[in-house]
């Protein structure tokens, strides 16, 4: 098979499937790893795709709804500084929600020897946090989904409208200043909306990548949150406008 017909394919999956891993490839394309390899490298050259350890993945589309396992290993450094300012605004004994992102997977290994109330809907953070002996533990109940490793539908709803929190940190696929929080499906941004109406401080989690675009299903307009935090320093227009609308930024 030709690279440039390899790529087509490589093209067309992404679109169907938003993200894929070279195992994957080599095995549907009848190629080497280390083929699908250069391909990808290609690719990511041109601008077509982004790598990651294992695969690829693609972020245009408003209903982008990547695999965890692949955002499992996105942006990891950017995580970590996110989660190391999200530590240094939580005092002793706070009540805090912690959504089903990744990046609050970083928030709960910070917080692990922490003296504080934790709810959340994931059950990756209730496995990290299920070690510690100082972090009182809430997981709401609901269907599990492995996509997300976290607990969704009517269910998790219900749970979650019995708890108010000293704090929320919420995540998003995007955010910009004129339509505000938004992610993929209507399920997650209706628990986040929950979430944030119960919490005396409203924080939005997100990396810089997440700037400047929309999603599918609104959350909240970010006016309406305290804080933005996130891995680098804002734009000076980000800035203005956050002033302009008293929203901290960290």
């Amino acid at each position: 098979m030709l690279a440039i017909t390899r790529k087509q394919a490589i093209k067309k999956l992404l679109q169907e499937q938003k993200s894929v891993t070279i195992s994957d490839l080599s095995e549907r394309l009848n190629v080497t790893k280390e083929t699908i390899r250069r391909d990808l490298r290609a690719m990511e050259k041109d601008q077509e795709l982004i790598r990651t350890h294992g695969g690829a993945y693609i972020l245009e589309g408003v209903q982008n709804d990547l695999d965890v396992t692949t955002r499992q290993v996105l942006r990891i450094t950017e995580k970590e500084i996110i989660a190391q300012k999200c530590d240094a605004l939580i005092q002793p004994s706070d009540i805090i929600f912690l959504d089903s992102s990744t990046t609050s997977w970083y928030i709960a290994r910070k917080i692990v020897n922490r003296k504080l109330t934790v709810v959340t809907t994931s059950l990756e953070i209730a496995n990290i946090l299920s070690r510690s002996s100082t972090v009182h533990l809430f997981l709401t109940g609901g269907e599990f989904s492995a996509r997300t490793k976290g607990f969704t539908g009517n269910g998790t709803v219900r749970s979650l409208q019995q708890y108010f929190f000293d704090k929320a940190f919420v995540s998003c696929r995007s955010v910009c200043m004129e339509f505000g929080v938004t992610d993929i499906n209507e399920d997650s941004a209706m628990l986040y909306k929950i979430a944030l109406q119960h919490a005396h401080q409203k924080f939005l989690v997100v990396d810089h990548t997440k700037l400047d675009k929309t999603s599918f299903s609104a959350v909240i307009p970010l006016e309406k949150m305290d804080a933005i935090i996130t891995d680098c320093e804002f734009s000076s227009e980000w800035k203005e406008w956050l002033t302009k609308n008293s929203v901290q930024y960290y």
